[in-house]
């Protein structure tokens, strides 16, 4: 198998050996049971490798620790479409008890490859909407797991860029098709929120480097960056294209503005993967994923890096400082 499945930093620090890939896992005799996880990160990005371990620590006090009564297979679709869905054929041709989908690509490409392997996702934008499940009380079918946005949240961050000044009155909306099929659903509640703000919003599409560079040569307005791990692998040369266009950007994660965004209004993440690892041991257990609901974010952050709103010129509304959970200066 070709996935990515060596996390040797990550299993030296839990005091474990370096995963072995999946190819030779398949040879083995079978663990006592097999968890394939498939998640859009790269296999060396920082974010992917957190989730990793906290993925194992998480299933360790629920009593399944790795290499002894579970075995992991892990792919990394680093943000590629084409990868993800190759990486879902390999998974699922090795027949694993239960599959982790870590975001919305990951989900889609398993469901279609599945309908009896049970999947648990995490880090998903509006499952409902997307047809993942039947709804949030009672999925139906082989999948449930934890959302991280709804469609609504999207106009909340249209909110927060009208509150920067000078004044943003034209939005462009960035994201990758491939990897946020959700876009035209958030695209929805953010049009008819700008409607209301009196805000001109135009989609953004990236679809690679090249197009992300482009995003330098905007000239006026703001950029709203939706959830998208195309945009998140490729954060280091989307933030310099936004430094150098010099525009105030709200972003979907806090890991954005750590690195030098504006500003973000986000969920956990990594609580995500650390609750989803209840719902697989559950399954691993007996419990059907169809009984099992799906669970909404409960908790927001909001995050502001005040030392890049000096470097672009912008002021951010006092109202809007006060409610910050971070600010950074």
């Amino acid at each position: 198998m070709a996935c990515p499945m060596n996390r040797r930093g990550i299993l030296a620090l839990l005091g474990t050996i370096a995963a072995r890939p999946a190819s030779v896992l398949a040879q083995q005799p079978n663990p006592t049971r097999r968890l394939g996880v498939l998640s859009v990160t790269a296999a060396d990005d920082a974010i992917g490798q957190a989730r990793s371990t906290i993925l194992v620590e998480a299933l360790a006090v629920q009593g399944w620790k790795e290499h002894n009564n579970l075995s992991i297979d892990w792919c990394n679709g680093a943000g590629d479409r084409e990868r993800i869905a190759r990486l879902a054929d390999e998974l699922v041709a090795l027949k694993p008890d239960i599959l982790l989908a870590v975001g919305t690509p990951s989900v889609e490409e398993l469901r279609q490859r599945t309908t009896t392997i049970p999947i648990v996702f995490a880090v998903v934008t509006d499952p409902v909407s997307q047809g993942f499940v039947q709804n949030l009380a009672h999925p139906g079918g082989n999948i449930t797991g934890f959302t991280d946005y709804d469609g609504p949240l999207a106009g909340k961050w249209l909110e927060m860029l009208t509150q920067v000044t000078p004044k943003v009155s034209r939005v462009f909306v960035v994201y990758n098709p491939a990897t946020a099929p959700f876009a035209p659903l958030m695209l929805r509640t953010i049009e008819d929120a700008a409607r209301t703000l009196h805000v001109t919003v135009e989609a953004a599409p990236v679809h690679d480097l090249a197009s992300i560079a482009a995003l330098a040569s905007r000239q006026d307005g703001g950029l709203l960056i939706l959830p998208d791990f195309f945009t998140m692998a490729n954060r280091a040369p989307l933030l310099a294209a936004i430094s150098e266009a010099r525009l105030p950007a709200v972003f979907w994660s806090r890991t954005f503005v750590g690195e030098g965004g504006l500003m973000s209004y986000s969920t956990d993440s990594a609580e995500q993967v650390r609750r989803a690892a209840s719902y697989i041991d559950r399954i691993l257990k007996g419990a059907q994923p169809a009984d099992l609901p799906v669970q909404n974010s409960t908790k927001f952050e909001l995050t502001i890096n005040l030392k890049t709103a000096k470097a672009i010129g912008a002021t951010l509304s006092s109202s809007l400082l006060a409610i910050a959970n971070e600010v950074i200066e």
